[in-house]
């Protein structure tokens, strides 16, 4: 059936009609925050004490512009007679956000959850050089970072929470079975005075106590 003519045109204008009768919306940035979808990939924070100096994050890097700077430590033996360990400590974590181009591949590769990503959106400079931010302003953005999304129902708990309550579970039963009080002492209960070298019988085969009675010294009599 061929087209009605001039049916393209009644459809645009009926588009345009049906758009000017809705009540406009207009976001009042910067005095009214926007909504942002909880994946939102904003910035980049840095949780620095899950940081291990792997590299990985550098290397991946696609455009490079990631910079970290490290020196190794000597950690002295945790036991006597152990030896000491090596490890890497960070010196500076930069990220130059006038090049990255926000792939997100450094936080997938981070193998250490170190890297995570932000909403925050609000860093734009007048100067391209103050884009490069270390690793305190990258501190700071990190405790803006959503909580993760809720497990689904049903669904199989992670095993690093499991690894780690079991862990929490073990310590705190130690701890309690250390710290527990010594039963008291029932009232009324005969109580056995104790001798001095009488204490307990010897055992059979066990070696005799030098000045216990009974016992013969060595080289004479009982």
């Amino acid at each position: 059936m061929a087209p009605i003519p001039g049916s393209g045109l009644a459809k645009g204008l009926a588009v345009t009609l049906r758009t000017m009768t809705r009540k406009s919306h207009t976001a009042q940035y910067p005095d009214v925050q926007p909504e942002l979808p909880p994946r939102s990939r904003g910035v980049i924070g840095l949780f620095e004490e899950n940081c291990t100096v792997c590299m990985l994050c550098a290397r991946e890097c696609p455009d490079w512009c990631i910079y970290i700077d490290s020196h190794k430590e000597t950690v002295p033996a945790a036991a006597p007679g152990g030896r000491e360990r090596s490890r890497n400590v960070l010196d500076r974590f930069a990220i130059d956000f006038s090049l990255c181009m926000y792939c997100g591949i450094c936080i997938e590769v981070c193998p250490f959850d170190a890297l995570f990503w932000s909403p925050e959106f609000e860093y734009a400079e007048t100067d391209i050089r103050d884009l490069t931010h270390e690793r305190d302003k990258l501190r700071e953005w990190m405790w803006t970072v959503p909580e993760p999304p809720a497990l689904d129902a049903g669904a199989e708990e992670p095993k690093e929470l499991v690894a780690a309550r079991k862990a929490a579970e073990k310590l705190a039963t130690q701890q309690a079975a250390t710290t527990q009080p010594a039963p008291p002492a029932t009232p009324g209960a005969p109580t056995t005075p104790s001798t001095p070298g009488l204490d307990a019988p010897s055992a059979p085969g066990a070696p005799d106590v030098p000045g216990a009675p009974g016992t013969p010294r060595e080289g004479g009599t009982a």
